[in-house]
């Protein structure tokens, strides 16, 4: 996957892809640094011990976000030379392996761009610093063989919409589509969005995702919970800006369209999904699709006492319907709060997700590893295990999937450590 920003109540975006980094000292979560500045979170609760853990089923999915955007995970920063980004490459598919992950999600498509040989797309300035620059290898082609070499599952993590994020520096190549298809792009924020009310800029991410599996052996695609944007504010007058699609709604309308704008937006990704999903099985049979949307069901689908952002109302994503309708091969809802946090409280929501999956895909729910830091609001090892106890019992024999990498090849607080030793070790 982004993510994908903490939450206060839920209230800000999340992962998988993000925005500006939140002032200090909220940390960041799916791509980590990124998104709005949120609120502070509310102060979790000390979570009980965990005395023991769950011992691990014989084939649990252990996977871990590998965000490029902002150079979060990997590399390590813009313009190390091919052979330093690919040591970095073998080593943390070393440390994957060596705690007991068995798969990795690699961001490859950040915000139209590519760490790929792509002939639609530039290459991303997160490997050279300057978009459209070639560096010197191939990124994808190097992680596909070093993770499958160690036994690593390798997903290819795409960001359908974005078009440049708040963190870009460097100019947008010619090839861009910021430049070769200006009417597709929107300014939102601090950020650039290809309008998914745009047909030919839903079957431009299509093309994309197509020739990229059309020619890369990778064991899976992935999206993230970046479609339509997390709404912005008005500086001025502190009020909800709406996303700029005038020109796209008002082509609809004219062409005879009846519903709804809302229900048009979440036609436009509903329609997306569906497309992708049956494209990839048509491309390379076998490949599992995944998505990993904020955490939290629509209103009218969560338990009692759950509250906060809707997805479903604000970026048009109506995750419920894809998963009734099995447009993806396993979910990932960001469950990126403490067990103890009521509003969103872990264990309920994993259960709800689970009650609105009537084809019985897998649910691998996204893990907020990286909130462990060294700032004052920092979680404990102990919480990520506990968490992973919970998926045991409640979803045996299922997975989650740890936002990101960077925290476990850090070892911060001696989370990889206690996941080697105790959540991932060998029954014996």
């Amino acid at each position: 996957m982004k993510r994908r920003h903490l939450l206060s109540l839920a209230s800000a975006p999340l992962l998988t892809a993000c925005a500006t980094p939140p002032a200090p000292p909220a940390p960041s979560p799916t791509e980590a640094a990124l998104g709005p500045a949120a609120p502070a979170p509310e102060a979790p609760a000390a979570s009980a011990p965990v005395a023991s853990v769950t011992a691990a089923p014989p084939r649990e999915w252990r996977a871990a976000w590998v965000a490029t955007v902002a150079n979060i995970d990997w590399p390590s920063k813009p313009g190390l030379s091919a052979a330093a980004q690919q040591a970095e490459i073998r080593t943390l598919c070393d440390t994957a392996a060596g705690i007991g992950l068995n798969a990795l999600i690699l961001q490859v498509r950040t915000a139209a761009d590519a760490l790929y040989e792509s002939r639609l797309e530039p290459w991303s300035d997160v490997l050279t610093g300057a978009q459209g620059q070639h560096p010197g290898y191939d990124p994808l082609g190097v992680w596909i063989t070093e993770a499958h070499a160690r036994g690593l599952e390798l997903h290819a993590w795409f960001n359908p919409y974005r078009a440049q994020h708040s963190t870009a520096r460097s100019a947008a190549a010619d090839q861009h589509v910021s430049r070769a298809h200006p009417a597709w792009v929107k300014r939102y924020g601090d950020q650039l969005w290809m309008d998914p009310g745009e047909p030919a800029a839903a079957e431009h991410t299509l093309a994309v995702v197509r020739d990229c599996l059309s020619r890369y052996a990778v064991d899976g695609i992935h999206i993230d919970d970046y479609f339509y944007p997390y709404p912005v504010q008005d500086p001025t007058t502190k009020q909800e800006v709406d996303f700029p699609d005038e020109p796209s709604w008002q082509r609809y309308l004219s062409g005879g369209g009846s519903l709804a704008r809302a229900d048009w937006r979440r036609y436009n990704v509903n329609r997306l999904v569906q497309r992708l999903y049956a494209l990839a099985h048509e491309v390379r049979p076998g490949t599992r699709v995944g998505v990993s949307p904020f955490g939290l069901p629509k209103p009218g689908a969560r338990p009692a006492g759950i509250s906060g952002f809707s997805q479903y109302d604000k970026l048009y994503a109506d995750v419920e319907l894809w998963l009734r309708e099995g447009w993806l091969d396993y979910l990932a809802p960001q469950l990126y709060w403490p067990r103890a946090q009521t509003a969103q409280a872990f264990e309920p929501l994993l259960q709800a997700w689970r009650t609105l999956n009537p084809l019985g895909r897998p649910i691998h729910p996204g893990l907020f590893t990286s909130r462990i830091n060294d700032t004052p609001q920092s979680w404990q090892p102990d919480e990520i295990l506990g968490q992973i106890d919970s998926i045991r019992r409640l979803s045996p024999g299922s997975g989650h999937i740890h936002f990101s990498l960077v925290a476990l090849a850090q070892n911060r607080k001696g989370v990889a450590d206690a996941l080697r030793l105790k959540a991932y070790a060998p029954a014996g």
